[in-house]
């Protein structure tokens, strides 16, 4: 798994030939449909509202994590008083994870989902349409091209993404 740290490189070439390696991920960007969204039979219709919104899905994969792998995904948040809960909901049914495409990727899409409050989401948003509450926000959305990279390495092996 890619740390962030290994972005911040102060060695250029380094940095140069990550950024070669991963230069398609500024047109791509890492999804999860989310226990709760699977649950109500959601998926369909998220995935529908994805591709009508002209993302193209080079990788995707219907899986249930453990609690271990929930934690791992989640490590970032380990200090913070929801992790248990964030770990225990991420862990209670399947999710479906993806890699998708499309120019500007990660920003259209935090657009496309909206707020994680689905109070606050904007209508027609996928939040607003299908999440229940903060803590059952039917998807996750990548919130840089760095953090798509290791998010997507987390599910996908370089052989799964088209």
């Amino acid at each position: 798994m890619l740390k962030i740290h290994y972005l911040t490189c102060s060695k250029p070439l380094l940095f140069l030939t990550f950024a070669a390696k991963y230069k398609y991920m500024s047109n791509r960007t890492f999804t999860m449909i989310k226990p709760d969204a699977t649950a109500k039979g959601h998926t369909g219709a998220i995935l529908d509202q994805i591709l009508k919104a002209g993302f193209t899905i080079k990788a995707m994969k219907w899986i249930q994590l453990t609690e271990k792998q929930a934690g791992l995904f989640y490590d970032i948040h380990r200090e913070r008083p929801f992790f248990q809960e964030l770990v225990d909901f991420m862990s209670s049914g399947p999710i479906v994870a993806a890699v998708l495409e499309k120019d500007n990727a990660v920003a259209d899409f935090r657009t496309l989902i909206g707020a994680t409050n689905p109070a606050q989401a904007a209508e027609g948003t996928i939040r607003k349409r299908f999440a229940a509450s903060i803590g059952e926000n039917a998807v996750h959305g990548s919130d840089s091209d760095e953090n798509a990279v290791i998010e997507a390495d987390f599910f996908f092996s370089k052989l799964e993404r088209y």
